[in-house]
């Protein structure tokens, strides 16, 4: 694709890579077959080749953005499958990622979802605010049929009363900062991201991390410092905050480096992981780059980790059949598609893969709060994929994803829950829930 950047222009560093990206694509329309808002909208512009268009002309013309940039950037999940498809190797993540900062700094949003965007920026980070509003949202829950009309705040309070579990489960003291040895002699020392709405959500995924991970000779350490990976800030196009938690665990893991070192920084949670090992990137002319892409390179998901120091199960077959979700995060974002379905199989569970496997379920995030029309259809589209499976059991290496995919009779459980079960960790309590 051509450009027409000025020379001065390209002394920007974003701009310049903005440019190398665009200058990659060669528009040929493939990313159009597996985009999930081009194939329910049919609209261009909702598809990676049109927002590549917008943002090009939104960038080189260095103006604000305007509502019609903002809307279909908006819209855009950042599923990624784009990526997968591509024959040229455009990093649309990074073109996009550009493109919301600018939205977000140049464009005036209507005043409501300013406010809502600000709110989900400040609570969600932040388990303490994250808890403390799920609670809310619990009592506002019966009365969200009572929000009246078809606006897109109305629609957006909805979907936040939605997805406000019924039930928390209380804090678990595993997942303070600690060190957690090993059982047996130390075969490694890695360090775990805990997380923030997954740490409030659903507790019991870092504790079968650590469980697992112990039994398996690793002694993990959940560092002083650590927080929020940024990720929902970032994809908001809230710059600032999402460096400065990014920043953050970089300053905690690279004490533990420098102290007594780490193998690897585990993440089980696959939308963190994509951000976790973009952090030399999205660093790589501030600082603290060097540091950055340590700690990027260091970045693995549970399952790469699993595999790497040989996870073996220590029970017989369970005789569960599992439709396994493969996270756009994971599948497209960190490029593991086959690793979880293996190691599920190798732990004794019949492995289903649900039809169009490579589409999003809609969560993507905070878009099933900002965008809850579209993550709707999304979400109906894969439940009904996953059903046709005839599984019992949904498995998926994502928070986001099995909150969305929840509440509709099959069980959500996080893939390290069943390969702990397996090793000699407890049952799943989702297991004795239905959705």
């Amino acid at each position: 694709m051509q450009t027409s950047f000025t020379a001065e222009q390209l002394q920007n560093p974003d701009i310049a890579e903005a440019n190398r990206i665009l200058r990659t694509c060669v528009h040929c329309g493939m990313c159009t077959a597996t985009c999930p808002t081009f194939l329910l909208l049919g609209d261009e512009l909702d598809s990676p080749r049109g927002r590549i268009y917008l943002i090009k002309d939104m960038l080189e013309n260095g103006r604000p953005a305007t509502e019609m940039e903002a809307r279909h950037v908006d819209r855009c999940l950042s599923c990624l499958s784009c990526m997968t498809t591509c024959p040229s190797g455009v990093h649309y993540m990074h073109l996009v990622d550009h493109a919301r900062r600018h939205i977000e700094e140049t464009y005036t949003r209507p005043w409501p979802e300013r406010l809502l965007r600000r709110v989900l920026g400040a609570v969600l980070p932040r388990p303490g605010l994250f808890r403390a509003a799920l609670r809310a949202a619990r009592l506002g829950r019966p009365f969200a049929r009572l929000i009246p009309g078809r606006s897109a705040t109305a629609q957006r309070l909805r979907a936040m009363l939605a997805l406000a579990p019924a039930s928390l489960p209380p804090p678990s003291p595993m997942q303070a900062a600690q060190v957690h040895r090993a059982q047996g002699p130390r075969r490694g020392r890695v360090g775990l991201l805990t997380g923030c709405a997954q740490k409030v959500l659903n507790p019991a995924i870092n504790e079968a991390t650590i469980r697992l991970l112990t039994r398996m000779g690793l002694e993990v350490v959940i560092t002083p410092g650590q927080g929020c990976c940024g990720a929902l800030t970032h994809h908001m196009g809230q710059h600032d905050p999402a460096m400065a938690a990014a920043r953050a665990n970089i300053a905690a893991w690279s004490a533990e480096i420098a102290g007594e070192g780490l193998d690897a920084i585990v993440v089980n949670a696959s939308g963190c992981g994509t951000t976790l090992k973009d952090y030399g990137f999205m660093f790589r002319t501030e600082p603290e780059a060097e540091a950055a892409a340590r700690v990027a390179a260091l970045a693995m998901d549970i399952t790469e980790v699993l595999d790497r120091f040989g996870y073996a199960p220590t029970r017989e077959p369970p005789g569960l059949t599992v439709a396994y979700h493969s996270a756009c995060s994971l599948q497209h974002g960190q490029k593991i598609t086959a690793l979880p379905r293996q190691l599920l199989a190798r732990a004794g569970f019949a492995v289903k893969e649900p039809a169009e496997a490579h589409l999003c379920c809609g969560s993507a995030g905070t878009y099933n709060l900002m965008q809850p029309e579209i993550a709707g259809r999304l979400r109906a589209r894969k439940l009904e994929n996953l059903r046709r499976t005839g599984a019992e059991v949904i498995a998926a290496g994502n928070i986001g994803c099995m909150t969305q995919l929840a509440g509709e009779g099959m069980a959500v459980v996080h893939t390290v829950e069943l390969l702990d079960w397996m090793a000699g960790g407890p049952r799943p309590a989702a297991l004795d829930r239905r959705g």
